[in-house]
């Protein structure tokens, strides 16, 4: 599993990678995706589309 937190001081949501499973957000606000969901939602940031 691999952790990224958003702020870096652990107080803010963030992404879990782990497997075929990507969770973002934080306990009671959190969004689980597929690995394919997760690789559309990254080139759709890194194409500027969002």
């Amino acid at each position: 599993m691999k952790i990224v937190e958003l702020c870096g001081k652990g107080c803010c949501p963030a992404v879990k990678l782990d497997g075929d499973r990507v969770e973002i957000g934080e306990a009671g606000n959190l969004c689980v995706l597929k690995a394919e969901e997760w690789a559309v939602l990254k080139q759709k940031v890194l194409s500027g589309e969002l």
